[in-house]
């Protein structure tokens, strides 16, 4: 199988894998418990959310087209803080591949809650003053509202070529199928032999600890894409710097994609872009060149959509805890959100070290020394991404590598 010439994508989604770091998941629990013993007019500090200073926008362009919800997706009850309202974009509405995901989820039981033109990517054209209106209402990964527009404006601006608007190359009318792997860092993999398998397909996908020195005969050597927000970042190295992670793969092919959810994100983008130190915030100071090399051209760097993200949470992973006064604590994992933007983006997908019904029966990661258990935290509704992968896997939508409960 094709390597992609020139790095990961040429100019034009484990439960948790790297399961959110043990310090971070522990903190939040604790949280929770706190919470649960505290006066429910106290709930508004659930929000956790600071409020910007916000200059108005300057910017001004042609309205966004937007998607509204003919219906909720099946099942849900959604309340209008959740936002199922959405941009479109038709950048993937159209593959030649005759086996694609996108002419077959259709007739499935997803058909009802998949959106062809959901926007997956946010770069240059969405710094807009109509669309920093209609997305500051939403906050953390879903929306605007905790980024100011000077920030928001400086950084997305920066991703200004054709290639920050795609993962890879789109050729509507060629037949071939891009197949992706996306891995997570399961211990379902450790002793697996699947490396050269994960390797073969046209782009690999990784996430949070992504170790392969060492593990290649079962992980693979391969990195397309790394996705990750800078607090997950941040956190697998710290938590797993004596399993030997560093730094995120730093390969010619590596592409690095970031999932927002703090205005953190856009500061390090902008910095990585302007090939500086981070200016101001949490991460004043720090050199981009630490996670992502000296490489920092603008191809090597996308960004998910805020509207992509909520909408992962609204219809795929409408998880029983946004029912919950902890519904502002609730988001989708790192893992689940590579792997279904794997789904919206690539013909054919592939999960490897993802979490199945036997995962008490492996450590926690591939790369554990000793074996440690999986965790389940109350920021992430793992059980429920488990039983997506498992309903994706019977509809014919990816191909999930079970071990040897699949056998």
């Amino acid at each position: 199988m094709r390597r992609p010439p020139g790095g990961c994508c040429p100019p034009a989604l484990t439960p948790c894998s790297g399961r959110c770091a043990r310090g971070t998941g522990l903190t939040l629990t604790l949280l929770a418990v706190l919470l649960l013993l505290l006066p429910t007019q106290h709930s508004l500090w659930l929000q956790l959310s600071r409020t910007p200073v916000h200059h108005r926008a300057t910017t001004t362009a042609a309205p966004e087209r937007v998607t509204r919800a003919a219906r909720p997706p099946p099942g849900s009850r959604m309340s209008p803080d959740l936002g199922d309202t959405y941009g479109q974009d038709e950048t993937y509405s159209s593959s030649g591949c005759p086996s694609s995901i996108r002419k077959r989820i259709g007739a499935t039981e997803f058909g009802a809650a998949f959106l062809p033109t959901i926007p997956v990517l946010q770069w240059a054209r969405h710094a807009r003053e109509d669309e920093y209106q209609r997305l500051h209402r939403y906050g953390g990964a879903h929306g605007w509202k905790d980024i100011s527009w000077d920030v928001l404006k400086s950084s997305l601006s920066l991703l200004n070529t054709s290639s920050s608007s795609v993962l890879f190359d789109i050729h509507p009318l060629a037949t071939r199928c891009t197949r992706c792997a996306v891995v997570g860092n399961g211990g379902i993999l450790h002793g697996s032999g699947m490396g050269t398998t994960i390797d073969a397909h046209d782009y690999v996908f990784r996430v949070n600890g992504a170790i392969t020195e060492g593990f290649e005969r079962d992980v693979g050597s391969r990195t397309s894409f790394y996705v990750f927000s800078t607090n997950t970042m941040m956190n697998a190295l710290r938590s797993y710097a004596a399993n030997g992670f560093q730094h995120p793969p730093q390969t010619p092919e590596t592409c690095y994609i970031f999932l927002p959810d703090h205005d953190r994100d856009y500061l390090l983008l902008r910095a990585a872009l302007s090939q500086q130190p981070v200016d101001s915030g949490q991460d004043e100071g720090v050199h981009p060149q630490e996670f992502f090399g000296e490489d920092l051209q603008v191809e090597k760097f996308r960004m998910l959509h805020p509207d992509f993200i909520r909408y992962l949470r609204n219809r795929f992973l409408h998880s029983h805890i946004l029912a919950t006064p902890f519904w502002q604590l609730y988001r989708p994992s790192t893992g689940a959100v590579m792997l279904l933007t794997a789904i919206h983006t690539c013909d054919q997908v592939s999960a490897f070290g993802f979490v199945t019904p036997g995962y008490r029966a492996y450590s926690d990661h591939y790369f554990d020394h000793g074996h440690k258990e999986v965790q389940f935290f109350i920021n992430h509704d793992l059980r429920m991404e488990m039983q997506l992968w498992q309903r994706l896997q019977r509809s014919g939508i990816l191909w999930l590598y079970t071990g040897s409960e699949g056998i």
